[in-house]
């Protein structure tokens, strides 16, 4: 049985309120004590002293010994969503994007999926401030099956479409490593799903590597992909240093944004 004696006013104490107001929320019935302390893995005396004090508060109400938001929760989430409203997405993903160029000192770019759905369109940039870099102007295509971003966008898309897809391609060789293998594109396309994020090397230009993952809005919508960019030469040392760089700031933007992922 978790146990736990720490003040309530710890540090600990503070992300179990937040972790208990997420719970409520993704539920769909009143929830009792016990379950939350299955679900927190945390002691229910220690829960039932921050739910009474939640109540008081009226963030949340107890009828019968089951507890659901109150009207307090609703006004602070109200509030929330206007405040998100007043930044809005461009600028937020664009405040993502500066972190990223910092952090990668590469080229960062924003990417997302046209109308005719075999294309993406760049339409923001950060460039390196290396000498040697990736440059790219915005308004400019390049097709999904041999880019980054591209593959990050299909992956993020339906079995369906995706099969639809693959079955209309028509993949041209652009450089002496474009693959145009259709099961081979399906494999490394999986494995972006997978890793959540895709990787290429060479594919669309010479000497050019990509390092993509997508951003989701509140409702769970793909916004487009986020995309570090950089010569092939400097890529290799550093393929799981991007990749974990991408990964964790799709997923910092998304929640910004108000995504939640899916429970599995």
């Amino acid at each position: 049985m978790p146990s736990d004696d720490r003040p309530l006013n710890s540090p600990q104490s503070v992300t179990r309120v937040i972790r208990i107001l997420e719970a409520l929320c993704a539920s769909e019935k009143p929830v009792s004590l016990a379950q939350l302390s299955r679900v927190l893995d945390a002691p229910k005396s220690s829960l039932a002293a921050l739910l009474r004090g939640l109540a008081d508060a009226d963030f949340v109400v107890s009828t019968d010994s089951v507890y659901r938001l109150g009207p307090a929760a609703f006004g602070l989430g109200s509030a929330l969503l206007e405040a998100r409203r007043r930044l809005q997405s461009p600028d937020l993903v664009r405040e993502g994007m500066r972190r990223l160029a910092d952090r990668s000192r590469e080229t960062v770019l924003f990417a997302v999926r046209d109308r005719d759905g075999s294309m993406l369109t760049y339409v923001d940039v950060i460039e390196s401030r290396n000498t040697l870099r990736f440059a790219v102007s915005i308004g400019d295509r390049r097709p999904l099956y041999c880019t980054a971003g591209g593959r990050a966008l299909l992956a993020a898309a339906s079995d369906d479409e995706r099969r639809r897809y693959l079955r209309g391609l028509k993949p041209q060789q652009l450089t002496g490593s474009t693959e145009t293998d259709r099961r081979r594109l399906a494999s490394a396309i999986a494995e972006a799903q997978l890793r959540g994020v895709a990787q290429t090397v060479d594919q669309a230009s010479d000497g050019v590597a990509g390092t993509a993952g997508v951003i989701h809005d509140a409702a769970g919508t793909v916004l487009g992909a986020l995309i570090v960019a950089a010569p092939s030469s400097r890529f290799e040392g550093r393929r799981k240093e991007l990749a974990e760089l991408v990964r964790s700031e799709v997923v910092a933007i998304s929640a910004t944004l108000g995504y939640r992922k899916p429970r599995a």
